[in-house]
């Protein structure tokens, strides 16, 4: 398998029909951060330990069973734009995408799993699932966990658990974490007090790609911010816990803004559906936006339960590098955001129609 080939394959974000059928939740996914006992952590490596680390960690990876056909790829054998598109599938982190020689990422057919070496650590496993699925990523990731440690040592300690490169990953080394569409909660700005409740439950609120990235489109990452004295099952019991709960603020802020206002919120809806059908420009962002409140209207019952597939496949493929990759060569900021909004209204040249019930009321 080739990195093209991959790309040109529609990912677990992009063809999330066989998804679970969680409106809120658009992904979940389980990291496990894993060394090697006896190796320089990546940060402190020369380029010939760095070079071990990664054909030792690529061989025990691509020797599992999960992980047969896969794509196994140096990220100096990637170009730039390869790079991006993998980071905006979830499947590579902004850190790997920047690294040096000695790095790599294992990728099954699937786009399930991916896992990044020599990262921060020499090795980052991740499961994705479409929808609210954590039971059945921590199963997935389980499963590949124990049959690597089989193939290769961690690094161990009876007193810190796992050991890691950063001392907030000491212990299981899991990061659970769900995205998470939230629009009534932030047009009714109830965000910022979830994401000081979320704070005080242990849990960390962070934007679309991760740390340091903005919530467009009203897309939130929830995770577990502790992993040390946990087991994973009772990490993932409490954020499991904590998402239904956000589950529930959003459903009942949807609830109360038809209440305050069905007529401008429907406006809302029916504006960014025009937007899509006829802009000429349309950067990352709007992109985002329009299409949440568009997703926000298959819940709403103003578009059919099936035209979710599109949106959510939208949110991924209207990122600048598919955008970019979809013509197979770079743009200039302007140029991208014709080439979106080009392909924007074409997707919903084909999207029914708006379905409005009498008096603002579905």
């Amino acid at each position: 398998m080739t990195v093209e080939s991959l790309i040109d394959t529609p990912s677990e974000l992009t063809n999330s029909v066989s998804g679970s059928k969680c409106a809120i939740v658009l992904m979940t996914r389980i990291r496990l951060a894993r060394n090697l006992a006896g190796r320089a952590f990546p940060g402190w490596a020369d380029a010939d330990q760095r070079e071990e680390v990664l054909a030792a960690c690529r061989g025990a990876v691509t020797g599992v069973t999960q992980m047969k056909r896969s794509l196994s790829v140096g990220v100096v054998d990637m170009d730039d734009l390869q790079k991006q598109v993998l980071v905006e599938r979830h499947l590579i982190s902004r850190e790997l995408s920047g690294s040096k020689a000695g790095s790599g990422v294992v990728i099954n057919k699937d786009q399930t799993i991916s896992v990044m070496i020599n990262e921060e650590d020499h090795l980052r496993i991740q499961v994705l699932r479409s929808g609210f699925q954590l039971k059945k990523a921590w199963t997935a990731i389980n499963d590949l966990d124990s049959a690597l440690e089989e193939k290769l040592d961690y690094a161990f300690s009876p007193q810190w658990g796992y050991l890691t490169a950063c001392p907030t990953n000491l212990g299981t080394g899991m990061r659970a974490s769900a995205m998470m569409h939230l629009p009534a909660l932030v047009i009714s700005g109830q965000m910022e007090k979830v994401v000081r409740a979320v704070n005080q439950l242990g849990m960390v609120v962070r934007g679309l790609f991760g740390e340091g990235s903005d919530a467009s489109g009203s897309i939130f990452q929830i995770s577990n911010q502790t992993t040390l004295g946990e087991a994973e099952e009772d990490i993932i019991k409490r954020l499991q816990s904590v998402l239904q709960s956000i589950i529930e603020h959003e459903l009942n802020g949807r609830q109360k803004l038809i209440e305050a206002d069905a007529g401008k919120l429907y406006d809302k809806i029916g504006r960014a559906y025009g937007i899509l059908q006829n802009a000429h420009v349309v950067n990352s962002a709007e992109a985002m936006n329009l299409l949440s409140l568009l997703r926000l209207g298959v819940d709403l019952q103003v578009f059919p339960e099936e035209t979710r597939a599109v949106i959510d496949r939208l949110f991924i493929e209207a990122q600048p590098g598919h955008i970019q990759h979809a013509i197979k060569h770079g743009l200039e900021a302007g140029e991208r955001d014709c080439s979106r909004a080009t392909r924007l209204r074409e997707e919903f040249a084909k999207f029914p129609a708006p379905s409005f019930a009498p008096n603002g009321k579905n």
